[in-house]
């Protein structure tokens, strides 16, 4: 019996992905205060502004092409096309008078996606012959994309003064002391990085392929991400100030940006940073809080390897790290580090449950099979892998630098997620990745001892 004929038609539960990823970047966007938008809150980020044209300019500038869509304002889709990463110290120094009215930028954006709409209610996304590579990958792109600029929007708001931003709720209270440090014996065994081409439906970016298998030895590591609690002992121990700790590198960035405690803390006393009795303070997503003990702490890679040096550990390497956290004894691998259960709130926070973070022990049903806990969502966590191609690369023929403009030797591997992070990309193969000298992102640590 010969195949039935496949209707010309989008894929309705992308597309619904799609639309669920527009409510979340507009509702990030609703917090803002009209007279917020030319702010720019991190100097090495654009203003807020360029990024309220960015999502429909990216879907625009990708999908397009493919659907044979004429450019309305061509001008719009190369001003919002491209972020920035600057790692040479040079910030930009555009002025508010240099972007577009918020509403211009509005009706930009609200014309695209009603374009985008019609042509993909309709569009064959099995076409492949005629587009020349897979639409079902770009509306893939086109979505994460998005959701990873929920979580850079999360942490650039965060940066704003106060006041400037409409505070939802009921928000969750930050809770009480930090559960004790003991690490976590992990015996030898394998861990898998990567995804195999071609295996089942999984989307994946370039970087994420091919699959790679790696033998780690024996290794202790952390049971929890380090907390705020650890992380004040190297402060009150002088470890900003004893140079021993740094790279020379990190040093320098350190002394010249006058670094003296993580970026989330504040001094709320005349006290040196030092002192036993210092009073600290936190500047959560929306307000000042006492310094939450038993948060993770959000760090710069440069800050996380200082403390590591400090303590007389490392930070792991990535497949250190994929091995503690899918692994299990009898050699095979998990998907998730619970197991094969998908992603849900009781496993960790992730998936914009809270703005901010959660006491580390607070999910102990996520725990890896062999008992490291939070290891999904609630920071970020550094490794000591500098970012850089799994064996069998290849870069997206549509995208070529998305992965390999920062194979440079400037940015390392960041594993698990936060609590922006969308569960879709907890899958095992997903690898984040930033410069070291860069405090803002939802970033934490564990150490290891080998």
């Amino acid at each position: 019996m010969a195949s039935p004929q496949r209707v010309a038609t989008g894929n309705p539960s992308l597309l619904a992905k799609l639309h669920e990823a527009r409510k979340r970047t507009d509702a990030i966007f609703a917090l803002l205060s009209p007279n917020s938008f030319y702010d720019r809150p991190i100097l090495e980020r654009h203003r807020l502004i360029f990024y309220l044209g960015h999502l429909e300019a990216f879907d625009w500038n990708l999908l397009s092409p493919v659907l044979a869509l004429p450019a309305a304002n061509a001008a719009f889709d190369h001003l919002f096309a491209f972020g920035i990463d600057p790692v040479d110290g040079n910030l930009p120094s555009d002025e508010p008078k240099d972007w577009p009215h918020i509403a211009q930028t509005e009706t930009y954006n609200r014309r695209t996606r009603e374009r985008l709409d019609d042509a993909l209610d309709t569009a064959d996304f099995y076409d492949r012959s005629r587009r020349g590579h897979d639409f079902e990958t770009l509306l893939h792109v086109a979505i994460e994309h998005r959701l990873m600029h929920t979580e850079t929007l999360a942490y650039l708001l965060h940066n704003l003064p106060p006041g400037k931003l409409f505070r939802p709720a009921n928000l969750p209270d930050a809770a009480g002391s930090a559960p004790p440090r003991q690490k976590v014996k992990i015996v030898r065994g394998f861990a898998t990085l990567g995804q195999r081409r071609g295996r089942g439906e999984n989307f994946g970016w370039d970087n994420e392929f091919e699959e790679h298998r790696i033998y780690v030895p024996e290794f202790s590591i952390d049971e929890f991400p380090v907390t705020n609690q650890d992380f004040l002992a190297f402060v009150r121990a002088g470890g900003y100030e004893d140079a021993s700790y740094w790279t020379e590198e990190n040093w320098q960035w350190r002394k010249s940006q006058r670094i003296s405690h993580p970026h989330l803390w504040i001094l709320s006393d005349s006290s040196s940073p030092l002192a036993p009795k210092a009073t600290w303070q936190y500047r959560s997503m929306f307000g000042t809080i006492p310094l939450p003990l038993s948060w993770p702490v959000y760090v710069s890679h440069a800050e996380a390897a200082a403390y590591a040096s400090w303590a007389k550990v490392k930070l792991p390497s990535e497949a250190q790290w994929h091995r503690a956290a899918y692994g299990v004894k009898d050699g095979s691998e998990r998907d998730y580090p619970w197991g094969f259960v998908p992603p849900d709130e009781s496993r960790g926070n992730f998936h914009f449950k809270r703005w901010d973070p959660a006491p580390v022990d607070a999910h102990p049903k996520g725990a890896s099979s062999f008992g490291v806990q939070d290891m999904l969502g609630n920071g970020w966590e550094w490794t000591s892998t500098l970012f850089g191609p799994l064996p069998g690369f290849e870069p997206f023929p549509f995208y070529r630098g998305y992965s390999a403009n920062f194979f440079d030797g400037k940015h390392y591997v960041m594993k698990g997620g936060s609590a922006q992070t969308d569960a879709s990309m907890l899958r095992r193969s997903f690898r984040n990745w930033f410069q070291p000298n860069y405090p803002y992102v939802y970033a934490t640590f564990r150490c290891v001892e080998n």
